[in-house]
């Protein structure tokens, strides 16, 4: 039987030997940007430092390829992880931890704790930031994602927002897991 161990939550993601770090490069200058947005003209493209970029010939703006961020909450209860069954795409139908994507300018602390009480009808607070992991490009959902223990403070449990359905699950009998930062940390939970 699996079981979910505190040495989980002092894994240092940091450590050049870890072999969850990579690299996944994604086009730096994609074609399908083609006007500026600062100016309106169409958009070439030109070595920008060490890569290609969309840039503009008029106004100088340079377009950069900046990932999508998502922030997620870890709620582990009685040896159970909660997980909410994906309602829309990507990865409708499988199963993820509560999450969604930052928006400029919002505090992922904040962010994540709104998504959580949004997808499950809980109330959670914070105690602290676990890992930060990066997607791979081309599978939907957030290129990189920001997962954060939290604890339970209240709330009754019912799905919301874009969550089909909403429940814990024993790490040993858990439904198909949609995105592989979800499945990542499952596994580190579990083979802590």
């Amino acid at each position: 039987m699996a079981r979910i161990s505190a040495d989980f939550y002092t894994i240092n993601p940091i450590n050049p030997r870890n072999p969850r770090l990579k690299n996944v490069m994604t086009n730096s200058a994609p074609e399908n940007i083609k006007f500026c947005s600062h100016c309106g003209a169409p958009l070439i493209t030109r070595q920008v430092g060490d890569k290609l970029r969309r840039a503009c010939p008029d106004c100088g703006f340079v377009h950069f390829t900046d990932p999508k961020v998502g922030v997620g909450v870890l709620l582990v209860q009685n040896g159970k992880i909660l997980l909410i069954q994906r309602g829309a795409e990507p990865e409708r139908g499988k199963w993820s931890i509560p999450a969604g994507y930052l928006d400029a300018g919002e505090d992922p602390r904040v962010t994540a704790v709104r998504e959580a009480a949004e997808e499950t009808g809980l109330e959670v607070a914070i105690e602290r930031l676990v890992d930060v992991f990066s997607n791979p490009p081309g599978q939907g959902g957030a290129s990189i994602f920001l997962l954060f223990e939290v604890r339970l403070v209240g709330g009754t449990i019912q799905a919301g927002d874009d969550a089909a359905a909403v429940g814990f699950f024993s790490p040993d009998d858990l439904p198909e897991i949609a995105f592989a930062s979800t499945r990542e940390a499952i596994t580190l939970l579990i083979h802590a």
